[in-house]
């Protein structure tokens, strides 16, 4: 009996001491996998990365600044802005003195966060531990403040850190012009490029493209072309919104063909149009009334494996019901809805195209189809089958819909009004229109 009971307290111990090494060998596991998480600013959501900091923390020695620096700037990446500022209190909390790179880190998350003026109140801390702002504090400073419209504030900082010594970099630079073209300062913006290639700063082609891009959107096509010009003669790469941004001023003066010369330009520079170039052209060569370009232009698009999106199939479902070649929209709105990307304005699109082809029938199945979807029609789908019931000669059914808006929380609008009276004075004198419309509000 003895040896027995000696056998199963040895059993049962050597188990605990089996499961007890799996147990310490499992944690060991997981805390070694926390900290290369840290380390390496890799992973998979912010939980995640909160559990690795949380660990680390408990770990001595600490880790140093540097550490904790890129693994913020990693949550930065990610967007977790009001995370980052909730961690840079706490390691404040455990006796970390920050650097600039760090900080510069937290000045970035409150400009993000639309609080410029939190921003501002970091210089502070730079100046209590002894750490010197540097170009990219001032970038960042600058940025906020133009993306909050505080462009005056944001030129007058600029002309500070000129006046204090400090040597803006090509960033600084775009911030600027950028803002300026903006708010319309594209003279001023002009005059900075100037004044940066006096300061020994070369702008690049994003200095360009902006300028170009507000050029073109002004109407002053013919200046964005000469700049264009000036910007190859002085050896800068165009690239792929430069040129998107001049074939988009040259469509919008009906320049179609110099819009396309440019498209083969890229082919031959190698320069691989996006899905916005072909959308541009795709719109603008339906409005010219050059179908036939249109497929060419889809098929190259194919060609280059560029994924059309939503404005694109927009653009030729929008082009070709503008054309009467409603069947063909529907083609490319099949294709959308294939792929997930159908919303309720191509939806409308599509019940246009059919209204306008007295094809009302087909109208109503797309409205239907859009309920089983999980699309809410808005004014506009309802103003569109409306119209299109009143004119198809179904002024019940145009009173039913005008009533289904209205129980479905679509507030009709002077459209709606305007298509109601234009369909009841029809039927009879205004007045009698009126008084039927009086009626159909009162019974909802």
């Amino acid at each position: 009996m003895g040896i027995i009971h000696s056998a199963t307290l040895l059993f049962t111990c050597s188990s605990y001491s089996s499961s007890s090494s799996r147990s310490t060998s499992k944690r060991a596991h997981k805390d070694a996998s926390l900290r290369s998480k840290f380390y390496s600013a890799s992973f998979r959501d912010v939980d995640d990365a909160l559990a690795s900091f949380n660990h680390i923390i408990l770990m001595r020695p600490l880790p140093s600044i540097d550490k904790f620096g890129r693994f913020l700037s990693a949550l930065v990446r990610i967007k977790q802005y009001h995370t980052v500022v909730s961690l840079f209190r706490k390691i404040e909390l455990l006796g970390i003195s920050h650097d600039v790179y760090s900080l510069n880190i937290f000045i970035n998350c409150y400009c993000r966060l639309h609080n410029v003026d939190f921003a501002f109140s970091i210089l502070g801390k730079f100046f209590k531990l002894g750490v010197k702002p540097d170009i990219v504090t001032f970038n960042t400073l600058i940025n906020g403040l133009c993306k909050e419209g505080k462009i005056n504030r944001g030129v007058e900082l600029f002309n500070d850190v000129v006046a204090r010594g400090f040597q803006p970099d090509i960033n600084t630079y775009n911030v600027m012009i950028n803002a300026l073209c903006k708010c319309g300062k594209t003279n001023m913006a002009i005059g900075l490029v100037k004044g940066m290639v006096e300061r020994g700063c070369e702008p690049d082609a994003v200095t360009y493209s902006t300028i170009i891009d507000k050029l073109c959107k002004d109407g002053l096509v013919a200046e964005g072309l000469d700049l264009f010009s000036q910007m190859r003669n002085k050896g800068v790469s165009p690239n792929v919104v430069t040129y998107t941004c001049l074939i988009h001023g040259l469509c919008n003066f009906g320049e179609l063909n110099q819009a396309l010369s440019l498209l083969d330009e890229m082919m031959v520079q190698n320069i691989s149009p996006d899905v916005y170039t072909f959308s541009i052209l795709i719109d603008n060569l339906f409005k010219e009334g050059m179908v036939s370009k249109v497929q060419d232009i889809f098929n190259m698009m194919v060609e280059w494996g560029i994924k059309p999106n939503v404005v694109t199939y927009c653009s030729l479902m929008n082009g070709y019901c503008l054309h009467n070649q409603v069947d063909e929209a529907r083609k490319a709105f099949d294709l959308m809805v294939s792929r997930g990307f159908a919303n309720v304005f191509s939806y409308n699109i599509l019940i246009n195209g059919y209204c306008k082809c007295k094809r009302i029938d087909e109208a109503t199945e797309i409205f239907g189809q859009m309920s089983r979807k999980g699309l809410v029609p808005d004014s506009v789908t309802y103003n569109t089958l409306i119209k299109g019931m009143w004119q198809a000669g179904r002024s019940q059914t145009a009173l039913e819909l005008f009533k289904n808006m209205c129980n479905h929380g679509q507030q009709p609008d002077r459209i709606t009004f305007k298509i109601l009276l234009d369909g009841l004075y029809k039927q009879g004198p205004l007045d009698e229109a009126l008084n039927n419309i009086q009626r159909e509000l009162f019974t909802l």
